[in-house]
């Protein structure tokens, strides 16, 4: 084993490269922005509601010596995708590494949703996954290189209660997605790649009480919940080139209350 491999991980191995993350205000998406740009990434940082979080993020980011633009955009907009897009472009000249975060939350029982309901949950996940790499891809093949990240979840594989039908019909939809992209995208040296959270440690786990959060631990075989930057430093192993030979591929990151 070379032992310069190490001796890179200890640099900022994503100095020079732009990262494009969608929900990049909060939870999971700003841990994922703040450590790409610890690592020497400029980063965008994508929000759709939560300007003031967005701002504090950017402030943090750039009181630490980093570089960072926010821009406001619903993923499941094609035109405000292009549009930022375009607006990244313009600023950075490329984007080197696009992580497709942004999400929602709905564990109500399957007859409680209706079509709506079902619509802008495919829309946010699905959709808006489609529709940033629908317009990042073409930038990327014109350099022959790229880093796609999508975040899918572990119930995209275990379909287990407690999360929607549509939720978990989405982020399934996601694993699909990143393995047909990644034989697409691989004779342009792109590689795409998916996370299976469970279980972390954000506001999206809100909605439980105490007695359930705890009779869910229960379940996980490490007996805790998981933590941000436990997802965010495997976006940052396969936005790296240290993942240069890994595509298709999806991370679980649940302690292993999944197994496949």
């Amino acid at each position: 084993m070379n032992i310069n491999f190490f001796d890179k991980m200890r640099e900022p191995f994503l100095k020079e490269k732009v990262a494009l993350i969608t929900g990049a205000s909060k939870g999971i998406g700003r841990d994922i922005a703040l450590l790409l740009a610890q690592l020497g990434a400029k980063v965008v940082i994508n929000y759709s509601k939560s300007e003031d979080k967005a701002m504090e993020v950017l402030k943090e980011i750039q009181d630490k010596g980093g570089e960072a633009i926010i821009y406001k955009a619903d993923v499941s907009v094609s035109k405000e995708v292009n549009n930022m897009v375009e607006y990244v472009i313009d600023n950075f000249g490329k984007i080197d590494i696009l992580v497709n975060n942004a999400g929602i939350t709905d564990p109500r029982f399957f007859l409680d949703i209706n079509e709506e309901d079902w619509d802008r949950m495919i829309n946010i996940h699905l959709k808006g996954t489609f529709n940033c790499c629908r317009f990042v891809v073409p930038h990327m093949i014109k350099m022959r290189y790229g880093r796609i990240i999508n975040m899918s979840s572990a119930v995209a594989k275990s379909g287990s209660i407690g999360a929607g039908a549509h939720y978990c019909a989405a982020k399934a939809g996601i694993i699909g997605f990143t393995k047909a992209l990644a034989n697409q995208l691989a004779q342009y040296k792109i590689t795409v790649n998916a996370l299976a959270p469970a279980m972390i440690d954000t506001e999206m786990i809100r909605w439980r009480t105490e007695e359930q959060l705890k009779e869910h631990i229960e379940l996980i075989p490490m007996k805790r919940i998981g933590t941000c930057r436990e997802v965010s430093e495997a976006v940052a192993y396969l936005a790296s080139d240290f993942a240069e030979f890994i595509t298709g591929y999806t991370i679980d990151i649940n302690g292993g209350l999944y197994m496949d």
